[in-house]
């Protein structure tokens, strides 16, 4: 899956910085990470499967009728010291909202618990969970901005608990743009194999996708064949849409014309 991202990056005429960072060489900065997380009592760890922590949620609680939604789970002593024994730890979420502006999306607050409450940053599988290594990451590689889908929002709200948790600053600037959706609605996703870009680029260069992202990004009003360094001159963030797109038949026939 990396040489193909690589492959893809190249064929578009994207660059970047430095060599590939792999999480598999990164383990002793996730696992500092939890040591600190674990010393200043914000991680526990939770054998619970996701089912049996539904029926504990679900479960009545007495009189207690505002008990929060991690409270069936989270254990009354927390440790102080990580241990990676193959169980999964959880941050335990404050009740305090955690507020950004979005750069696209604008102003944006998440009550954490009702995101989930208490959220998994260490797996039993002996790794960091996506939420833990991406701060860890983004942070010693430097990254201040991140832009992704905004299907990842609320994800944000989640890494900026740990990003303050942990003490690291400065905390990134967030980009969540919109999704391609097909005609039915539905979000594109790897397995639509037929309008993955590889597909594409197997019929010639990356003129015509590049060219369809201009007319999704606001830069023409119809695709036009356009190279990367065409595109990025003419890249505008203040025409970028707000709304989702859809990936049409049209668009399908421009491609492959």
């Amino acid at each position: 899956m990396c040489e193909q991202t690589i492959e893809t990056l190249k064929w578009l005429g994207l660059d970047w910085d430095g060599e590939p960072v792999f999480q598999a060489q990164r383990l002793h900065a996730y696992e500092s990470a939890m040591q600190t997380l674990a010393q200043r009592g914000c991680v526990y760890p939770c054998e619970l499967s996701r089912r049996e922590i539904e029926e504990a949620l679900s479960a009545p609680h007495g009189s207690d009728l505002d008990a929060p939604l991690h409270a069936p789970i989270r254990p009354d002593v927390f440790p102080r010291g990580f241990n990676d024994a193959g169980t999964n730890w959880r941050f335990a979420v404050g009740s305090e909202q955690i507020k950004f502006t979005d750069a696209l999306m604008g102003a944006k607050r998440f009550n954490m618990n009702e995101l989930g409450g208490d959220f998994i940053v260490w797996t039993k599988r002996h790794a960091p969970s996506y939420q833990l290594a991406v701060v860890v990451d983004d942070h010693d590689s430097g990254v201040t901005q991140v832009v992704r889908g905004r299907d990842l929002i609320d994800s944000a709200a989640r890494q900026l608990s740990l990003y303050r948790a942990l003490g690291l600053t400065p905390e990134p600037i967030y980009t969540h743009l919109p999704l391609v959706l097909t005609p039915d609605g539905r979000r594109l996703a790897k397995r639509d194999q037929d309008t993955h870009i590889a597909s594409y680029s197997a019929l010639g260069g990356p003129e015509r996708v590049i060219g369809l992202i201009a007319k999704w990004t606001g830069i023409v009003p119809e695709p036009v064949p356009m190279t990367i360094s065409a595109f990025l001159d003419r890249f505008n963030p203040d025409t970028l849409p707000a709304d989702d797109l859809i990936f049409s038949e049209e668009d399908t026939r421009w491609l492959r014309s």
